[in-house]
C-alpha cells in the first residue's frame, strides 16, 4: 500500500510541478502543444512497441477493442438521454463531454508504472476502440444531435484513425504479435529507452495544460455531467472486476481504465460545434483531478 501511495504521490507531484513551472513563467501555455507532439508521436508509440514486445499476444485480448467502443457508447447514450428534453446543443455538449477516455496521456503512465506488459497491452487495445469513437464518430453523433448535417463518415473516421501514430502502433504491434513476429533487438532497445520517458513527459504535459476557468452559474451543469460520468465509471469498474470473463490482471486493468478522465480532445470538438469551450475545458481539467483520486484508490484496493 505504501509503495502505491508513494508512486501515486510522485505522479501528482509531477503534474503540480508542470503547473507551477507554467505559473512561474518557465513554461508557457503554448509549450503544451510541443510536449503533446513529443508524447503522442514519440514516447507513447515507443512505450507501445516496448511493452507489446514483452508479451505473447492472445486473441482474447482483442475483445478490449470492442469493450473500448462499448464504454464510449454507454456514456454517449447517457449524455443524450439525460438531456433528451433539452436543446440539441445541450444534448451534443453532454455527449461530447461525458464520453471518451484520456488513455494515452493520463491513464497510460499509471498502467505503465503499476501493471505488467499484459495490462499495458490490454489498455492499448481498449484505447484502440476508444480512438475509433474519440477521433470522429462521437463528434458526428453529437453534431447530428445538435441538428447539424455531419453524418458519420467511414472514410473520414478511418483517415483520422490512421493519421494517429499511437493507433498505427497499436495496429502494427498487434498484427506482429498475432503472427509471432519479433522486432530486431536494436528497435526494442530504442523503444525501451524512449518509452521510459513517456510517463514523466505525459504527466508534466498535463500540468502545463491544466487550467480551470468557469462561471459560477455553470457549476451545477459541470457537477451533473461529472457526477453521471463517474457514477457510470464506478459501476463499470465494479462490473468488469467482478463479472468480466477474463484473467485477474485484465479485470484489474479494465477497472482502472474505466476510471480515467474525459477524452482530451472533447473541448476541441465542443468548439467545432460552437459550444461552451470554457465549460468543456473546466470539465476536462476537473476530470483529471477526480481520476487521480479514483485510480489511486482503485490501485490501493486492487493490487
Amino acid at each position: 500500500m505504501t509503495a502505491v501511495l508513494v508512486r501515486a504521490a510522485a505522479f501528482v507531484a509531477i503534474i503540480i510541478m508542470g503547473y507551477l513551472l507554467k505559473r512561474a513563467g518557465f513554461f508557457q501555455a503554448k509549450d503544451f502543444y510541443l510536449f503533446s507532439r513529443i508524447v503522442i508521436k514519440i514516447t507513447l508509440p515507443a512505450a507501445i512497441v516496448s511493452n507489446f514486445s514483452k508479451i505473447t499476444m492472445e486473441r482474447s485480448l482483442l475483445a478490449m477493442c470492442v469493450i473500448g467502443i462499448f464504454c464510449n457508447f454507454i456514456t454517449i447514450g447517457t449524455g443524450y438521454i439525460t438531456n433528451i428534453s433539452r436543446s440539441g446543443d445541450s444534448k451534443a455538449f453532454a455527449m461530447l463531454n461525458m464520453s471518451g477516455y484520456n488513455i494515452g496521456t493520463f491513464t497510460m503512465p499509471f498502467v505503465q508504472s503499476f501493471l505488467s506488459p499484459v495490462g499495458f497491452a490490454a489498455t492499448s487495445l481498449f484505447d484502440a476502440g476508444n480512438s475509433v469513437m474519440c477521433t470522429g464518430l462521437t463528434y458526428s453523433l453529437a453534431s447530428m444531435a445538435a441538428g447539424g448535417e455531419d453524418k458519420p463518415s467511414f472514410n473520414k473516421v478511418v483517415k483520422k484513425l490512421f493519421s494517429s501514430v499511437p493507433f498505427d502502433s497499436y495496429v502494427v504491434m498487434t498484427i506482429l504479435g498475432l503472427l509471432n513476429i519479433k522486432l530486431p533487438g536494436i528497435i526494442i532497445s530504442f523503444a525501451d529507452t524512449a518509452g521510459a520517458a513517456n510517463a514523466f513527459l505525459a504527466l508534466l504535459m498535463l500540468g502545463i495544460g491544466f487550467e480551470i476557468r468557469m462561471d459560477k452559474e455553470k457549476i451545477k451543469k459541470i457537477i451533473q455531467i461529472l457526477g453521471l460520468r463517474y457514477t457510470i465509471a464506478i459501476a463499470m469498474a465494479v462490473g468488469f472486476y467482478f463479472f468480466a470473463p477474463f484473467s485477474l490482471e485484465i479485470r484489474q486493468t479494465l477497472a482502472i481504465v474505466t476510471l480515467g478522465p474525459v477524452a482530451g480532445i472533447s473541448p476541441a470538438f465542443t468548439a467545432e460545434l460552437k459550444g461552451d469551450i470554457e465549460m468543456a475545458s473546466a470539465i476536462n481539467s476537473l476530470s483529471i483531478i477526480i481520476s487521480i483520486v479514483a485510480i489511486t484508490a482503485s490501485l490501493l484496493l486492487l493490487l
